[in-house]
């Protein structure tokens, strides 16, 4: 059944509407890392020259930073306040629609050294703290450390870190784990090449080199997308991005047809059935994460 639902992802990521951005080969050459918005913006992450960038969904440039040292965005889910952190200044900026700083902190005066930071909403950071390993729930608009929880593992392999409801999300150059506050580990997983952490609603995504993944708590990590040719990959809550041969490509992904909605609903007990009838309908490109969870409602 794992295989048959495998099959039925790599079916409709093939049949999703693909098309290509009106984006420049220059400006995709080189680029490190991609990310896309809920309003249809890109952003581009060059290492060689350590620029931001962001983009309307034509192509034209709506403001660009560039730094002196390596910085790690967060994300841009809220691309009216993003978060990005480098290690090598031990410091977080956050930057407004038009990537103009709106505040930064300086770890160095307070701090020994950080060695991941997750700015969890405006008011607070998760810090990793590697001199004394500890997870320190950091309150900046007052500078109040709110909370510090020992951390005993490893922080050289260390990728992107979490923290949603009271669980540490980590992802490591191999693994997924997840751990409760007291650093008991509540589950792990295989994963390569992964590249950061993203929070969809309740669920944790991971997006790696040519592949995103979802975490169904404490059940099991799923593969919602693959492309084995692409540079990298990308999601928002409407599509798929990826680059590949120095295009920028985006898969929509639109409501299941509602003929197959009413399959689901009214034949679970003809099982194989309503999974035939779902690989069949190819006219309609669908939501992949709805998809996953209707067909987990089916039992498998």
């Amino acid at each position: 059944m794992k295989l048959l639902q495998l099959l039925l992802i790599l079916i409709f990521c093939s049949i999703s509407a693909q098309r290509v951005l009106p984006f420049d080969t220059l400006r995709i050459k080189e680029v490190r890392d991609l990310f896309a918005d809920d309003y249809g913006n890109i952003y581009l992450y060059k290492n060689k020259d350590f620029s931001f960038t962001k983009y309307d969904s034509v192509g034209k440039q709506l403001g660009k930073l560039m730094f002196t040292v390596p910085f790690r965005v967060q994300g841009v889910q809220n691309p009216l306040s993003i978060a990005l952190f480098s290690e090598n200044a031990q410091e977080m900026k956050f930057v407004d629609q038009n990537l103009n700083e709106i505040q930064k902190i300086d770890f160095k005066q307070k701090f020994t050294y950080i060695k991941h930071a997750y700015a969890e909403d405006l008011q607070q950071i998760w810090l990793l703290d590697e001199s004394t390993k500890r997870l320190l729930q950091y309150n900046f608009r007052n500078d109040t450390t709110i909370n510090s929880y020992p951390f005993d593992a490893s922080f050289d392999d260390l990728i992107d870190l979490l923290v949603f409801e009271n669980k540490v999300y980590v992802l490591t150059k191999n693994q997924f784990k997840v751990y409760n506050l007291k650093f008991e580990k509540l589950y792990e997983a295989p994963v390569e090449n992964g590249k950061r952490l993203r929070r969809e609603n309740e669920f944790i995504l991971i997006v790696a080199k040519n592949s995103v993944f979802k975490y169904i708590p404490e059940k099991e990590l799923v593969k919602i997308f693959e492309d084995s040719d692409v540079q990298i990959v990308e999601k928002n809550s409407l599509a798929y991005f990826e680059i590949r041969g120095n295009k920028l490509y985006l898969y929509s992904l639109e409501k299941i047809r509602d003929k197959v909605q009413t399959v689901i609903e009214s034949k679970k007990n003809d099982t194989e059935k309503t999974v035939e009838e779902l690989i069949n309908e190819k006219s309609e490109k669908p939501d992949m994460l709805k998809l996953l969870d209707e067909i987990q409602n089916l039992g498998f």
